[in-house]
């Protein structure tokens, strides 16, 4: 009997682990929408704290509906460029033509919390491409936090990728077809804008046709980086600067699980049989 206990708390651990990453998309990060769209920006919005992004600091930015936020200044560019030596300073996602206009849901932003730290977010959840189309099936949902890490010193703070779904990677401008592949695909990174070494960085997989969607070679949402959780990726600002780790092989957290049990099954079976 004692054993059925044991195996049902072990069950009970794999399916709180599927249920953990039933979705990677953090909630809320919604107080403010900007209006449907295709190519427009916010004007300057507050974080909430300050952000030391490689020297400089700020404590506004701009949402672009394009997958990006800038902070020198709006950006309206659908057609992604090279991160690794473009003269904006942007934090991107998912640079890629997105279009709000007539499919899908508009990009919303806001303060919030992570992991009980002051947060700002930015939503494109269900979002189209160009040109927007109710009869576009394919969405695609990701999602931008910047975290407050005052706790370290002041200025540092964590940049958060989360993508729970990527089933586009193109718009049509962007010589995309039209379900919204190949053409210029979509990329992801970050960059201050000097091309100094060490001051930008692309995911692997930026700029790659199929690379980012569901199933690719470099699929956003069964990949991390610094992160326990697939479609979660982790970089720390420290200090002005962002040191990106090479990634580390975590086990999925159910394979983890179905292991514990199977010690647990075999710790059991060894006690009964000494009775």
């Amino acid at each position: 009997m004692k054993l059925k206990y044991i195996a049902l708390a072990a069950l009970l651990t794999v399916s709180s682990s599927f249920v953990s990453q039933a979705s990677i998309i953090e909630p809320g990060f919604n107080a403010s929408t900007l209006p449907a769209n295709d190519d427009n920006s916010t004007a300057a919005v507050n974080i909430g704290f300050d952000v030391n992004f490689f020297g400089l600091t700020f404590s506004q930015l701009f949402v672009n509906n394009n997958g990006n936020v800038t902070f020198d200044e709006a950006l309206s560019t659908y057609t992604p460029f090279d991160l690794t030596s473009t003269g904006q300073q942007i934090i991107s996602p998912f640079f890629a033509d997105v279009d709000t206009r007539e499919a899908g849901n508009p990009v919303t932003y806001g303060t919030g919390s992570f992991a009980g730290m002051l947060a700002f977010g930015v939503n494109w959840l269900d979002v189209d491409y160009f040109d927007s189309s109710p009869t576009h099936t394919n969405r695609n949902s990701f999602q931008l936090i910047l975290v407050d890490r005052s706790d370290i010193s002041i200025g540092d703070f964590d940049i958060i990728f989360n993508y729970d779904q990527i089933q586009w990677e193109t718009g049509t401008a962007s010589d995309g077809d039209d379900n919204g592949l190949g053409g210029d695909s979509a990329r992801a990174g970050f960059s201050n804008g000097t091309g100094d070494a060490g001051s930008f960085f692309e995911l692997a997989g930026s700029a790659v046709n199929g690379a980012f969607l569901d199933g690719g070679s470099n699929a956003l949402v069964s990949n991390r980086l610094n992160s326990g959780f697939d479609g979660r990726y982790i970089f720390n600002a420290r200090n002005g600067a962002i040191v990106v780790e090479p990634p580390i092989s975590v086990p999925e957290t159910e394979t983890l699980a179905m292991f514990s049990l199977g010690l647990l099954l075999v710790s059991a079976m060894r006690r009964r049989q000494k009775r």
